[in-house]
């Protein structure tokens, strides 16, 4: 089978090159490779999020299939009091975003290699983030909505982005069965900016 951005271990060859992002007033270097989900640049829906977002200053933050980091970089660097940690599947992913973290001296981050929220499932958050695999399948994003309201703290809130076409009344429907409701932040392109809040 081809690897794909959610594969454990990718065995695709390296090809590993640096993009710069733009956060507010700075500049990010992100490092990327082959085997991560959008190697070539910050995809729409991402950039999407991190315009859209907005965090209580000193949030525990999960950010959720995190790649090599944009949303959770751009989280850490924007709310210098919070702490984001940052989850993949991809190992190759979370080496980089170790490593971009490192790169752009953002501190307040922590990376770690999940299965979904395997790793962090004892632990609360306040804000969960993500951009979810939606190639590993809605069962695979569903679970992780699932999860996310599991970990949350009350009062705390659930960021998605998706696209229409891939899914998003259905993200929709489960955020609103899992937390009584939920809204639809913003669109654009086609993409969608869902949140919900843990009663």
């Amino acid at each position: 089978m081809a690897d794909h951005y959610y594969t454990q271990k990718p065995t695709v060859k390296h090809d590993v090159r640096e993009i710069e992002f733009q956060v507010g007033e700075r500049k990010l270097r992100l490092m990327t490779d082959a085997g991560v989900f959008s190697k070539n640049e910050v995809d729409f829906g991402s950039r999407l999020l991190i315009e859209t977002m907005a965090l209580p200053a000193k949030a525990c933050v999960l950010d959720v299939g995190c790649g090599y980091g944009p949303i959770g970089l751009s989280a850490a660097f924007r709310y210098p009091a919070a702490h984001v940690t940052m989850v993949d599947i991809n190992e190759r992913a979370v080496e980089l975003s170790r490593q971009n973290a490192e790169r752009n001296g953002i501190r307040n981050v922590t990376v770690l290699q999940s299965d979904k929220l395997e790793a962090v499932k004892t632990e609360k958050f306040d804000v969960v983030l993500t951009n979810p695999p939606i190639r590993a399948g809605k069962q695979t994003v569903h679970a992780i909505f699932e999860e996310a309201c599991e970990c949350l703290n009350p009062g705390g809130a659930l960021w998605v982005v998706i696209q229409k076409k891939q899914g998003s009344p259905s993200a929709f429907a489960k955020m609103e069965e899992l937390f009584g409701e939920a809204e639809e932040v913003t669109k654009d392109k086609g993409y969608r900016i869902l949140r919900a809040f843990k009663k």
